[in-house]
Parts: C-alpha cells; sequence; structure tokens
C-alpha cells in the first residue's frame, strides 16, 4: 500500500477499510466524504483517502437492491466488493 499510495494514503485507506468492516450498511459510513458515483462509475461508491486517492467499490450482491424510483437502494447494501483504489481522475 504504501509503496503504491504513500504513506498517507495507506494510513487512510486502513482506517476506511476498519470504518467499512464495523458498519452495518454503506449509508452508515462518514469519514471520507463518502458518496455514490455518476457517469462511467454508476453502481459504485468512493471514500476519500488522501489526495486524489479515493477507495471505491460496489455492492457485491447483484442485482444490487433497488429504490422504488430507481437506482441503488444503498441503505441496503450491506456487503461490498472493492473496484478500485487511486486516482480516478488520473
Amino acid at each position: 500500500m504504501v509503496r503504491k499510495l504513500g504513506q498517507a494514503s495507506a494510513r487512510k485507506l486502513r482506517a476506511r477499510l476498519e470504518d467499512l468492516m464495523s458498519v452495518d450498511v454503506v449509508t452508515d459510513l462518514v469519514a471520507g466524504n463518502p458518496h455514490p458515483l455518476t457517469g462511467d462509475r454508476a453502481g459504485q461508491f468512493s471514500i476519500a483517502l488522501h489526495g486524489g486517492h479515493r477507495l471505491v467499490f460496489a455492492p457485491t450482491r447483484q442485482p444490487p437492491p433497488e429504490r422504488d424510483h430507481g437506482g441503488i437502494d444503498w441503505d441496503a447494501v450491506d456487503d461490498v466488493t472493492i473496484m478500485f483504489i487511486g486516482d480516478y481522475h488520473d
């Protein structure tokens, strides 16, 4: 982690992974500006690490739980798969 992301992002990644393991559902996350993504990353969720690095994950269950009006019901997502760690803005 340190070699790929640097010391600060590696430290944040460890903390965010612990956060993920400690919550019941994704929307219980508070640290790292957690938010669903749009565009070519629609269906994924992002948490900030350090600088431009992000931890990006998606619901493991497919199809994911949906809201009545469409879109993922992140309040019901209780298991995730990590899709990407790094800076997706590069």
